[in-house]
């Protein structure tokens, strides 16, 4: 086995000491392993190093890499060669980064439950996702920081003019009224924040990165294996536990990174009539594939559109389909 990489990491512990450890990138015909090696000997005078990946992708074996450091040095190991993270040690910071992070340790949870109730109301009103509407780390620093006027709400980072203009007066609505500790401007917060828990924060902030990385990159793979088996979009759903839209949207990047994706399309809209699939290319070529909206409007009609609901999932979930399909002959007559 070849050592590619080799770094070894140490953090202080009780009574002076160091712990130290070596992280370990190997490569054997092909296939690489990523091993984590605390120093010290169990009882029988040696000790195995945990496996974080094997595998032949050296793509999945950097993140799961990334991944590793990041929960470790969270842990508070300090590699002795920095710089294999994006951004190298969490050192600084910035002032939007320490507002979330204090929002997230300080939210008081009675107002955080009363803006996440107010956000479910107003998503479901305005049919859309809960989180286009506010994040929860936003609600966390809102119920935090208690801002009281529409000038000190504006001071909440990513709170926009969109969303002031939108949804200002509601927030204010349920914040006027709570008792708060601290004030704006909010600048103190630098000084209060204790810098181990900032630290800890920012490599939770990098794990979770890589960690939602890695959960795309194992959802790709499975994909693609339901893909070999010709299994289709319900067989997807039961495995992965995605919503459809979303596994259309992941199927879709597929297409666009040169898999074959073929098979799925015609599998799964073999029961609409060819002439239908006619109006929808035709639908396509005049208004345009960016929008499905106006394709559905113009081959199903204003009322299919206006129905909320499974039916009109069901008609989108065709468009997006032969969109794909759209969108390569397109490009295959382009080139």
């Amino acid at each position: 086995m070849h050592i590619v990489f080799l770094n070894t990491f140490e953090k202080p512990a009780e009574g002076g000491r160091i712990e130290s450890a070596q992280l370990s990138i190997c490569e054997e015909g092909g296939r690489y392993s990523v091993l984590w090696l605390e120093a010290g000997a169990d009882e029988e005078g040696e000790k195995e190093p945990l496996r974080w990946f094997e595998g032949i992708s050296w793509e999945e074996m950097l993140t799961a890499f990334r991944y590793g450091v990041a929960r470790m040095m969270g842990a508070g190991y300090a590699p002795i060669m920095d710089g294999m993270l994006d951004s190298g040690r969490a050192s600084g910071g910035s002032q939007p980064s320490m507002l979330q992070c204090y929002g997230e340790l300080n939210a008081d949870e009675v107002l955080f439950q009363a803006l996440r109730e107010w956000r479910r109301k107003t998503a479901a009103a305005e049919k859309r996702s809960a989180y286009l509407v506010a994040t929860n780390r936003m609600l966390w620093m809102i119920s935090a920081f208690v801002p009281q006027t529409l000038d000190e709400l504006k001071q909440i980072p990513g709170w926009g003019k969109s969303k002031q203009e939108a949804y200002g007066d509601a927030i204010i609505g349920l914040t006027s009224g709570m008792a708060r500790e601290t004030s704006f401007p909010l600048d103190w917060v630098q000084e209060k924040l204790d810098a181990e828990h900032y630290t800890a924060w920012l490599y939770k902030q990098k794990e979770n990165k890589f960690k939602g990385i890695m959960d795309r990159q194992q959802e790709k793979r499975r994909i693609l294996a339901v893909l070999q088996q010709a299994g289709g979009l319900d067989q997807l759903q039961t495995e992965l536990k995605l919503p459809r839209r979303e596994l259309l949207l992941r199927i879709e990047l597929l297409e666009q990174e040169g898999y074959d994706v073929d098979a799925l399309i015609e599998r799964e809209l073999s029961v609409v009539p060819e002439e239908e699939r006619e109006q929808i290319l035709e639908a396509m070529a005049s208004l345009g594939d960016r929008y499905l909206k106006p394709v559905l409007q113009h081959v199903y009609g204003d009322e299919a559109a206006a129905q909320p609901g499974q039916p009109v999932e069901i008609l989108y979930e065709r468009l997006r389909l032969i969109r794909m399909h759209y969108r390569k002959t397109s490009q295959d007559k382009a080139v």
